[in-house]
């Protein structure tokens, strides 16, 4: 099965809601190259990106899925698949 890389950028603006991004991320854990995430205080959000090698449809899954949690955003950046080798 070919795989795509990716990096999906969450913006986690509701507290609540964290519980349900975690396992959705650890369901999809085995397809993560890694998580960074980045808390900003100032602003109440907190940002997390995760790079990700999956089979597209995979990535399209989980973006989607984080898309509908409330007070959540997410959105996916597909790196050309030319330019990997």
């Amino acid at each position: 099965m070919e795989t795509r890389v990716a990096l999906v950028a969450i913006i986690v603006r509701e507290n609540a809601s964290v519980p349900a991004l975690n396992e959705l991320l650890h369901q999809y854990g085995s397809y993560m190259v890694g998580r960074m995430g980045v808390p900003y205080r100032s602003r109440g959000v907190n940002i997390i990106s995760v790079a990700m090698d999956a089979p597209a449809d995979v990535i399209s899954a989980l973006s989607g899925k984080i898309g509908k949690l409330p007070g959540i955003t997410a959105k996916t950046v597909y790196a050309p698949e030319d330019a990997l080798s």
